[in-house]
């Protein structure tokens, strides 16, 4: 079928887009070959090509998610400890098979404690297997100094977040976090709630955090942990949403204050072989969970403020 007039528009205005997007990639030095493959195959002409309807539909999708890439590039290309995440769906999408042996014995999310690292390396560390550590904060400080005050004088006139998370909020920023009013962030009845989360890539920041919690204990002798710490804090009834992350290695969260509720669902291939799980981590407790296999979501369950912190490990 021969393309009509504002198919041809629609078009040229994709191949436009497209070939805007893709000059602007080169002048980030993200290009690589299979970039350049797919800019051989999309820079199409439409002379003589018959080009279907939902060829073009594939091209403006694909101009979409490399915008959506783009703006996450460019909005974290100063900091190389960040990551510049691609639409949820296309995570979906391109995620390689998982190996269902991580989950298809698993009923419930353990709860131990007293861990020897040895034994916690050859169960859980790498396994994918998700356990809550319930001595996890002993001789932490944090538990008594982190709030949101705490963090609003650490971060004071400081854009030393990488990569910010407002979730369901109106902020922009998290320098717009912190301007909220004193009775929103107090929680106070009749306040909108919110829920956000930020890493840390100054190193100053991050010095001053570690003052406040220390390696967790039960992580292997031979691990390290990565020094990007990770932050969320909010209220009652919020959270994340039903998400998997593309990362290079487990994590370890620490609830500092409040309750929260994570759901843990299998990869998809293994809906019908593991089983969907729930587990409430409370004051003082860590959660180890490969978040590039396991599908989370998380809800503050407690009426007081949430506050979490942790980070990857090797």
């Amino acid at each position: 079928m021969l393309m009509t007039d504002v198919n041809r528009k629609s078009f040229e205005l994709a191949r436009k887009e497209l070939r805007s997007i893709v000059t602007k990639i080169d002048e980030y030095g993200v290009a690589s070959r299979s970039m350049k493959l797919f800019r051989a195959r999309c820079m199409l002409r439409p002379g003589g090509s018959k080009l279907r309807r939902r060829h073009l539909w594939i091209l403006l999708i694909l101009a979409w998610i490399l915008g959506q890439f783009l703006r996450n590039y460019w909005h974290t290309a100063g900091n190389s400890k960040c990551l510049a995440e691609l639409p949820s769906f296309t995570q979906k999408i391109f995620r390689p098979a998982e190996d269902c042996s991580i989950c298809r014995d698993v009923q419930q999310v353990d709860r131990i404690s007293s861990v020897d690292p040895a034994a916690f390396e050859e169960r859980y560390a790498y396994s994918g297997r998700p356990v809550v550590i319930t001595d996890a904060m002993q001789n932490w400080t944090a538990t008594k100094v982190f709030s949101f005050s705490f963090f609003k004088s650490l971060y004071d006139g400081e854009d030393a977040n990488c990569q910010f998370f407002p979730y369901k909020t109106e902020f922009k920023s998290l320098q717009d976090v912190f301007d909220m009013s004193t009775d929103r962030s107090l929680l106070e009845k009749g306040t909108k709630p919110w829920y956000v989360g930020w890493s840390n890539c100054d190193g100053e920041i991050g010095s001053v955090l570690r003052q406040h919690y220390k390696r967790p204990y039960f992580l292997p002798d031979t691990s390290e942990s990565e020094k990007t710490d990770w932050i969320f804090m909010g209220s009652h009834g919020y959270g994340a949403p039903m998400h998997v992350y593309d990362v290079e290695h487990p994590s370890w969260q620490a609830q500092i204050k409040g309750e929260k509720l994570w759901t843990l669902e299998p990869p998809r291939e293994c809906h019908y072989s593991c089983s969907r799980l729930e587990v409430v981590v409370y004051p003082g407790e860590i959660i180890v969970l490969d978040t590039n296999r396991w599908y989370h979501q998380t809800k503050i369950v407690s009426e007081e403020m949430s506050i979490t912190i942790g980070a990857e490990y090797d």
